[in-house]
Order: structure tokens, then sequence, then C-alpha cells
């Protein structure tokens, strides 16, 4: 397959007028055989990848069926988003190992929507202060064997661990005991920015979801915000929304850690791509009007419905991040997060050819995932 007249994202984060060439399940190098698309004017960049949603349809990765994987799968195929890790919500152990079990038996099928790449676990070993949407009736005190119980349940597929450290004096300890088999992310914590200094010294390098479910970053007192800014191993997501953080707070994040650290996220829940109305999110009611999502009981704010094309979207459009970046953080900087950007992420020879072609006006046009094309509306 050759697709000519593109605007292609390159591996330099600019855009070239050009073509690509796809044979069989890859990017090919120079020419190829097979059907020659015109995609004249779009813009041609690789397939988004979300690590940290939780659902849509009315489904959520915590249901623990492989109907629900399968759903959340196609929907996302749908917007553009070819490979998805999904995240879990603080329930109790024997059930989060058998929700990790069912993606793990998932994951050994045919591919079918969205590619299924990993897990990122938020809880249980997070934060009763900073719990946002989490229950705290199964919040636990961090440890490795329960830890290496979920790497195992999973088959691998965990590759985030959520953690407060501050609630556990052993955290150092407990970064080092994992580091072999999973990674270690600062989740729904109210960590001083010392406290998170020595995590990230540790070992911890991921944040999940910056500035929400963590302490304000204020000048006497930068807490997790200032810890991510001042360790440069550390990369952070970003719910961009428009609903999470305030504009001129994703540009400083932008100036605070610079394009390639950031990883766009959209923490969607079950009511995403759904009518407005009552859902749940790890067993909590949770009230959905328009793309805000709230706990029931309390007004937080329970995940997102926004897909993650979508915040891209917002991210250029409402919030002045330049278009260049924000495919970045959408996509190759999750697969460097993921530790899979020797096969996604780029538009490039011998991997795996994912991507999306989008107007000047960035909708969406055309999704090819593994070398077949899913959509095409030009």
């Amino acid at each position: 397959m050759i697709l000519k007249n593109a605007l292609v994202y390159t591996e330099d984060k600019t855009f070239r007028a050009g073509g690509i060439a796809i044979s069989g399940d890859l990017f090919a190098d120079g020419t190829a055989d097979g059907a020659v698309l015109d995609a004249q004017g779009c813009y041609a960049i690789p397939g988004l990848i979300d690590l940290h949603l939780h659902g849509c349809m009315g489904y959520d990765f915590c249901d623990g069926t492989p109907e629900a994987i399968a759903q959340i799968a196609a929907y996302e195929l749908s917007v553009g988003v070819t490979a998805i890790a999904p995240a879990t919500m603080t329930l109790p152990c024997a059930e989060l190992e058998r929700i990790l079990s069912v993606a793990a038996d998932y994951a050994k099928r045919p591919a079918e929507g969205a590619a299924l790449l990993g897990v990122n676990m938020e809880g249980p070993f997070i934060s009763p202060v900073k719990k946002g949407a989490q229950d705290a009736r199964h919040i636990l005190p961090c440890s490795v064997e329960t830890a290496r119980r979920f790497v195992k349940a999973s088959d691998g597929l965990v590759k985030f661990i959520g953690l407060a450290p501050e609630e556990n004096a052993d955290f150092a300890a407990f970064i080092d005991g994992v580091k072999d088999f999973t990674a270690v992310s600062l989740a729904h914590t109210n960590a001083d920015y010392d406290t998170a200094m020595a995590a990230f010294a540790a070992g911890a390098r991921h944040a999940v979801h910056l500035y929400n479910a963590m302490p304000p970053f204020t000048h006497r007192a930068p807490g997790v915000v200032g810890a991510v800014m001042d360790s440069p191993w550390v990369d952070a997501e970003l719910i961009c929304d428009g609903v999470h953080i305030h504009p001129s707070a994703v540009r400083a994040a932008f100036r605070m850690l610079g394009g390639d650290r950031i990883v766009f996220i959209s923490d969607s829940m079950r009511a995403t791509g759904m009518p407005d109305g009552r859902y749940t999110l790890g067993g909590l009611d949770v009230d959905v009007t328009g793309n805000r999502a709230v706990l029931a009981a309390d007004g937080a704010l329970a995940g997102s419905a926004t897909n993650l094309m979508d915040c891209l979207r917002t991210a250029v459009r409402d919030m002045g991040i330049p278009l260049e970046d924000a495919v970045a953080c959408a996509t190759v900087n999750p697969a460097k997060s993921l530790g899979v950007d020797g096969r996604y992420g780029s538009i490039c020879p011998g991997k795996q050819a994912d991507l999306v072609l989008l107007d000047r006006d960035l909708n969406l046009r055309a999704v090819i995932q593994g070398g077949r094309v899913h959509t095409w509306n030009l």
C-alpha cells in the first residue's frame, strides 16, 4: 500500500510533504505493492496510544470481561487510538487479579480493535487523602509480594503500579523490589516535594495525571509537580479535556517539562461516547454532563468523558499547544513510556503500520492499523 500527497509526521517532530509505504503490517522503506491511496492535504500521524483510560461506550476495563475489553478496543480504534493500556481502579486484590488475568488471556487473541499493550494500575497503594474517585475501603500499604501477584496474573501486562510514598515508610524498598518487573508511578498522592523527590531518586519514573489527585504547586510547597519538574527521567500524564486542567496550567507544564516528557491521556470512563446520565467508576456512582464526570456523592472529578483524540484537538485548538508537540504527546511519548517505541509510536520503516489521517481542521479522515484500512473517509 502507498499513501501519497500526505503531510507526514516525522521522527524529528515536523511535518513533511510526501508519501508512506506499507508492506504487510509494517511501514516500509521506499515502494510497496498494492493500492495507492490519495491523502491529499491530510496530516498523516502515528496511531494514538492511550496509556490511561478506564472505559467507554458503557464498558469499563474493570468489568473484567473479554467483551468489555473488546468493546473498549473497538471504540478506541474508531476514533484513531490504535493502542491502549487501560487503568485499573482501587479494588479488592482478588478482584484485581481476576481482571488482570482476563486481560492476559485477551492479549493472546488475534488483535481486534486497538491493541492491548499493557495495564496501568492506579491503586491500591494510594493515599486516602487524594483518593479522588477511588474507593478508600480497598487502599492498602505497598507490598512487593502483592505487586508480584498482580504482574503474574497479568502475564507481564502491568506496566505501572501507582504509589503514594508518604503513606508507606518503606517506599524506597518497595520501588527497588519491583523495579525488575514493573515501573512505579506516583499516583493519588499527597506527598510533599522532598518525599516525591526521594521516591523519584529511588526509581519511580512516572507521574499519574499531573496536577490532579496531588498537592497543588505553590511557591513554598512545590509538591509532586515541582519534584517531577526537577527529575528529568520522570514523565507525566496530562488530561487535556478542558475540564481537569486550566489551559494556562497545561502550557506551564510544557514550559516546565518540555514536550518530550508529557504523555497525553484521556482517563476516560464508561460514559465516554454515551449520553449524559449516571454511570459507575470503581463501584462509585458518577454523574456525567457533557464531558464533565463527577462523583454523585461529593462532586469530585471522576475520570473524563473525553477520548484521547478529542483531548489532542482541545490541546491544539483551545490551549495553544503546537500540533507537532501534541502529536508527540499522544504517540511516541506514550510508546516510550510503555517501553514499546521500538515497534509503535512513529511512522518509521520496520514499525507497526498504525496511522491516522486528519484534515486541516483535525477532523478524522482515515485510520489504518497494522497495514489494514479501518476507516477511510476521503
